[in-house]
């Protein structure tokens, strides 16, 4: 199937969505429902769905586990995809990553260019780390870059209006989900 585009859907997952998770933002719960409704109309856009899930060896050196709060081990249940997003586990791709930036470390940017995908969708969290440097990353890599605005969020919405401004106007594109497709 030839895609139109790409959707990364960033950090989805337990610890940051569910109040029983490690790093858990009530702004990160609220996105699950646009997300989701983003995500049921990307496909009907003709756009390939990706999943990232930051993910750390649990037992194993992995500097992020040294310092801080101790979240998204391998495991715990704590990386895993909050299940109320509609994954189709036959034709999307679920990424691990260890970084902030999604095309650290893991295949996405080969995906992308076997699909010939030259614009990404960006969505999830955490805006100012996770967000941010996937779309750095994207624009130095030459892709047509565009973070849905409404789809993406952090701990406090001033850090996350902050953050989209200086997106929108050195990186890529931020739009609206009703914008994205009218």
């Amino acid at each position: 199937m030839m895609y139109k585009q790409a959707l990364i859907v960033i950090d989805l997952l337990y610890d940051f969505v569910n109040p029983n998770g490690a790093v858990y933002h009530e702004n990160n719960e609220k996105l699950l429902p646009k997300v989701s409704q983003l995500i049921t109309q990307a496909r009907e856009e003709d756009t390939l769905i990706i999943f990232m899930r930051h993910s750390h060896r649990a037992g194993k050196y992995d500097p992020k586990t040294l310092t801080g709060r101790k979240n998204c081990l391998e495991g715990t249940g704590g990386d895993e995809l909050a299940p109320s997003l509609p994954v189709d586990e036959a034709k999307d791709y679920i990424l691990k990553k260890r970084r902030y930036s999604s095309f650290v470390g893991t295949d996405l940017d080969l995906i992308l260019r076997e699909h010939d995908i030259k614009k990404v969708l960006i969505c999830g969290t955490k805006t100012n780390n996770c967000v941010r440097s996937t779309v750095e990353d994207a624009y130095h890599l030459g892709y047509d870059t565009v973070v849905v605005g409404d789809c993406v969020a952090t701990d406090k919405p001033e850090v996350n209006e902050i953050y989209l401004y200086d997106i929108n106007r050195y990186y890529g594109q931020v739009i609206s989900s009703e914008e994205l497709f009218n």
